[in-house]
């Protein structure tokens, strides 16, 4: 292969891996140089604001650029009625009063340091209350363009956004979902080991913050898609059920971890152990199953091999403790049992919970597993 092809595939490569960053970059473009046009043909004083403005809203997803519009607008407009009316009674005809009123002018700050939302607030009345010896206007006029500069850098960005390669918060929310539960996938046989052999705490701790911090993206796209469903720019289904149920099988793995503090003892290791790695690997194998089902929309994966691994683990728990070996182990053990029994159980409402949403992501024929899910009754170790 030749070093220009070797560079066409690696730049193929990248360009696949970096979708979103390259259409934000596209999105950008054309909102910069569109917004130039809207100035120019409404001949506003100052183009550049405008064009600012449109490039810093054209955000990586619809949901944000409507976000970002809205509070960028907000404060805007209250940023140049105030700073309007400070330029009006306290003219900087001197530098005294230039000082003063500049001080007066950045009151906005303190509201933005409360609320991030009216960050563009304090910037704004300073642009206004130097608008004057800019445009050589009056106050009252340097707001109104500094307004009108916004308003079309907010509309042409908006509508950029809307229009060319949209990047909808609804598919990147669930793009994280998908990654968090491959990311699952991958790390809950960790845990499991500590019920036969020494478990590496700093190695739990990683994982267990890697998938915090995968959680941590998925909240933040779900509210950006939120937005988008409530301007009914497009109908999905709500997130939050998901989001719920994640969070609550990322608190299962810490449980497990916890409760795989140190190997069970004796019989109950040699016993246990085994039904335990089954649970391991055929529920890693449901969650990969479920990112996929996820990802394509389709319907949920059937749970008929976890539920029997669990039931083959009830089973050995419920002989040991009718032989008696339970009275033989120290308090902490059993509470150990206990609390691994615990564990298991809330897995498996939560892996129920898991395909009732997975359900309402797929197409209306997947429906059914949803009622199929709900009737699974649990794991009572």
């Amino acid at each position: 292969m030749s070093d220009l092809a070797r560079g066409w595939s690696r730049l193929r490569a990248w360009s696949a891996s970096h979708g979103p960053e390259l259409r934000l970059c596209v999105r950008s473009t054309t909102a910069a140089v569109l917004t130039l046009a809207a100035a120019q043909v409404l001949h506003l004083p100052i183009a550049l604001w405008a064009v600012l403005t449109a490039v810093i809203l054209t955000q990586i997803s619809v949901g944000r650029s409507l976000k970002a519009t809205i509070d960028y607008l907000v404060s805007t407009l209250g940023g140049a009625v105030y700073a309007g009316a400070i330029g009006a009674l306290v003219p900087p005809d001197n530098q005294f009063a230039m000082f003063v009123g500049l001080a007066i002018a950045l009151a906005p700050v303190l509201l933005a340091a409360l609320n991030a939302r009216f960050s563009a607030a304090p910037f704004t009345a300073v642009m206004v209350f130097f608008g004057p010896s800019i445009t050589h206007t009056g106050p009252i006029a340097a707001a109104f363009e500094r307004v009108i500069e916004v308003a079309v850098g907010c509309v042409v960005g908006l509508a950029i956004s809307l229009v060319v390669l949209p990047a909808r918060a609804h598919d990147l929310a669930v793009k994280a979902a998908t990654e968090m539960l491959e990311l699952m996938a991958r790390s809950l046989p960790e845990p499991f080991i500590g019920f036969t052999q020494s478990l590496d705490r700093p190695t739990l701790a990683s994982i267990q913050s890697r998938i915090g911090e995968a959680f941590a993206q998925l909240d933040k796209a779900a509210l950006e898609a939120q937005h988008e469903r409530m301007t009914r720019l497009r109908a999905e289904p709500d997130q939050a059920p998901l989001l719920r149920t994640l969070l609550r099988l990322r608190h299962d793995g810490i449980m497990i971890g916890r409760a795989a503090v140190a190997p069970l003892p004796g019989v109950f290791g040699a016993r246990l152990g085994p039904w335990l790695a089954r649970t391991s690997d055929t529920v890693a194998d449901y969650l990969h199953a479920s990112a996929r089902a996820l990802s394509t929309r389709q319907a949920p994966p059937p749970l008929d091999h976890v539920e029997a691994a669990l039931d083959g683990y009830a089973t050995e728990i419920t002989a040991l403790r009718q032989q008696g070996l339970t009275r033989q182990l120290p308090d902490d053990a059993v509470e150990r049992i206990f609390a691994i029994g615990f564990a298991l159980d809330q897995l498996h409402r939560h892996l129920c919970d898991l395909a009732r949403c997975l359900a309402e992501f797929a197409p209306a024929r997947s429906a059914a597993v949803a009622p199929a899910a709900a009737s699974a009754g649990p794991v009572r170790p």
